[in-house]
């Protein structure tokens, strides 16, 4: 029987009514733009599966080495499965389709109950086809990454429904260290935005958080060894300290992401509020001949002290201060060493001759391009292990799309032998907290912090085009906005599910 639809301006054939059909399956064919931050080796084709949430699965493979009660990876199925399907709830929608799928994971050593550490393998191999992906990684770090590399191939059509794209991935991180500085001391961040700020680097790859959790305005790190510096030290010594409760809390959290936490208390300067809950402990500065009280530990308030000059005499430093601090950091790096810990300090300790341990690892905060290049050039050829985070001081903004900036750094890109570039191993972003607390810390860190996950995580010739990583960054800042994390735009546009508010 012919099908013809009647119009004022003529007939449509059943031929016209195949290709309406068509263009309008076209319309609703939709990819993804890709992952962030992109893999290694990426390929995917055209042939896409359906996922029905009410037939799929998280499972171990037989040969893995952990298997159902791996804290880390049980842990992980379940937050996954939310985030790969946000419209789910308690079985209440019904899909005509019931394929099942099942991501089956395996990994080569069972470290399951251990902690993320500098040299954990982060690799991953991820193969999508019909019915399964199979996740194989050495550990269960590299499986949380690939996992998260799959929780973003998958994309829904207009209406509704789920896919993911045939797809093979070979994938490792290009740089072992990739970190945020989060500072708690210039404004105090409520435990649960720093738990928030978790999960979204683990969105981004990122593996360490740097705690600079006390400084000179506050210490609300509250210590069961001398309580008086967060009593006497914090904002407000109930509401705006992190008690031991929570600190094991956000490290417990951290490791479920495959986060390393490292915390630092700074000194010698930066140490004004430890001065009010323990007396004695900071030098005195003197204005003429009385003490003026003390900011900054610096070498003009040391200059101006009778005692430290003495010591100085006494120690054959004569009038030379950087000598007397370097004194001071020889000491602490060997305490360190002795806890076999690894140091990581400023680039000012490497500037000022210190001598410290080989495996002590320096973080090069200061200069532009030119000077921290030559920075750079200067500790690895003498050795040394560096991070790099001068160029990724965040906390400073402009108008316009400054991520452009984070994403052209080239950490190796100084003048050194291959092993010298080797001594870089990673670098960090660093959120400083002069101008930033809770209400504005999640959109001044993302996706500005993803351009240098980015460049961290995946190959430099892959990603030196800016204007190709747009579209794919444009995309993955709406998949965070899907998550709850109040990234700010990249520019005009809009995304399909606007952030929804708290």
């Amino acid at each position: 029987m012919e099908v013809m639809y009647m119009v004022r301006s003529g007939r449509y054939t059943r031929l016209n009514v195949y290709l309406l059909i068509l263009s309008v399956l076209q319309l609703n064919l939709h990819t993804v733009e890709g992952v962030w931050p992109l893999p290694q080796a990426f390929t995917s084709s055209t042939e896409r599966y359906p996922l029905n949430p009410q037939a799929f699965y998280f499972g171990y493979g037989r040969q893995s080495a952990a298997q159902q009660g791996c804290s880390v990876l049980d842990s992980a199925f379940r937050r996954y499965f939310s985030l790969i399907f946000p419209d789910y709830t308690d079985g209440r929608l019904h899909f005509s389709q019931y394929k099942p799928f099942t991501v089956e994971v395996s990994i080569d050593h069972d470290d399951c109950e251990g902690y993320p550490n500098e040299d954990s393998s982060e690799r991953y191999n991820l193969s999508v086809s019909a019915g399964q992906a199979s996740l194989k990684a050495e550990t269960v770090w590299g499986a949380l990454r690939g996992l998260e590399t799959f929780s973003q191939l998958v994309y829904q059509n207009d209406f509704g429904s789920y896919f993911i794209n045939k797809t093979e991935i070979e994938d490792f991180p290009r740089f072992q260290f990739r970190g945020i500085l989060l500072d708690t001391s210039r404004h105090y961040l409520p435990v649960q935005a720093i738990l928030k700020t978790l999960d979204a680097m683990a969105y981004s790859k990122f593996n360490v958080f740097h705690w600079h959790i006390v400084d000179d305005p506050s210490f609300p790190y509250q210590s069961s060894s001398f309580p008086d510096l967060s009593s006497k030290g914090a904002f407000h010594p109930m509401t705006h300290i992190y008690t031991q409760s929570d600190v094991r809390r956000v490290i417990s959290h951290a490791r479920l992401w495959g986060i390393r936490v490292l915390p630092e208390f700074d000194s010698p300067g930066h140490t004004t509020s430890w001065g009010k809950g323990q007396p004695g402990l900071l030098t005195p500065c003197y204005n003429g001949g009385t003490p003026s009280g003390g900011d900054e530990v610096d070498f003009s308030c040391w200059k101006s002290n009778p005692d430290v000059r003495a010591f100085m005499q006494k120690m054959g430093f004569g009038s030379d201060f950087t000598k007397l601090e370097a004194f001071y950091m020889e000491n602490i790096v060997n305490i360190t060493s002795a806890l076999n810990k690894t140091s990581i300090v400023w680039q000012d300790v490497f500037d000022y001759h210190e001598r410290i341990p080989k495996d002590t690892v320096l973080h090069i905060w200061k200069g532009i391009p030119a000077k921290y290049q030559e920075e750079l050039s200067r500790i690895t050829k003498a050795g040394m292990r560096v991070l790099l985070a001068a160029p990724w001081y965040i906390n400073h903004i402009s108008y316009g799309q400054d991520w452009r900036n984070y994403y052209t750094v080239q950490p190796q890109n100084f003048s050194g032998t291959e092993e010298q570039k080797k001594l870089v191993i990673g670098g960090e972003v660093c959120m400083w907290g002069e101008y930033v607390d809770a209400t504005n810390l999640s959109p001044r860190l993302w996706p500005r912090a993803s351009a240098a996950a980015e460049r961290l995580w995946s190959d430099e010739k892959q990603t030196s085009n800016v204007d190709k990583a747009f579209p794919r960054l444009q995309d993955f800042r709406c998949k965070l906005l899907r998550r709850g994390i109040q990234a700010e735009p990249l520019y005009v546009g809009h995304c399909k599910h606007e952030y929804q508010g708290v």
